[in-house]
């Protein structure tokens, strides 16, 4: 029986440390230890995809928790099924000690496991749902105050001041004012109208 651990966090700059620690106090090896810096929407993870390939009959998985395997109710369940049915893997998530497939194998203890697995897989994407719209939330309250994302723009041309005062004058067009300036006309419309607001 080979003994396999796995970690995902959301991000790059999401910290594992918990999760690693809980799966070295167990006693997997490091090199039996698979991580992937990936959101949990679906199982199109490198490190998952080394894993699932690598773990064969009787092996067993540990997980701190049912959301670091996914995010996805239904993908949980398949991915669930593919590893314990097909594969003849266990699996055992730490921090739910009913979802230990090696314990109640009989009739009983496989349908509270599988009541176990569907509310946590359930709770799992629910909360991906709305960490999107938490996220949606705080982007428009931001907007709203009048925080800016994206890159900042460009500093404007040493020469940007006379070319728009003489296109403003009539003195010459949008299009050679912009040309002067370097930046296409449509660039060039934009910043006027930010550099009128800051001007006037």
């Amino acid at each position: 029986m080979g003994l396999f651990g796995y970690i995902r966090v959301s991000s790059r700059d999401q910290n594992e440390d918990r999760q690693l620690i809980a799966l070295r106090e167990i006693g997997i090896p490091e090199e039996n230890i698979y991580t992937d810096k990936q959101s949990g929407k679906d199982f199109d993870r490198p490190q998952y995809k080394k894993l699932a390939r690598r773990m064969k009959k009787d092996d067993l998985l540990y997980i701190k928790s049912i959301d670091r395997l996914g995010r996805n109710y239904e993908e949980i369940q398949n991915q669930w099924r593919i590893l314990t049915k097909e594969k003849g893997v266990d699996i055992c998530v730490i921090d739910m000690p009913l979802l230990d497939t090696r314990r109640g194998k009989d009739l009983v203890g496989t349908f509270l496991s599988d009541i176990v697995l569907q509310v946590l897989s359930f709770v799992a994407e629910n909360e991906r749902t709305n960490i999107r719209q938490r996220q949606a939330e705080g982007i428009a309250a931001a907007k709203a105050r009048g925080v800016r994302f994206g890159r900042p723009p460009r500093p404007l041309p040493e020469n940007y001041h006379s070319a728009y005062q003489r296109w403003k004058a009539g003195k010459i067009t949008g299009t050679a004012a912009a040309k002067e300036c370097g930046m296409p006309l449509s660039t060039f419309r934009y910043r006027a109208e930010i550099y009128e607001k800051a001007t006037f």
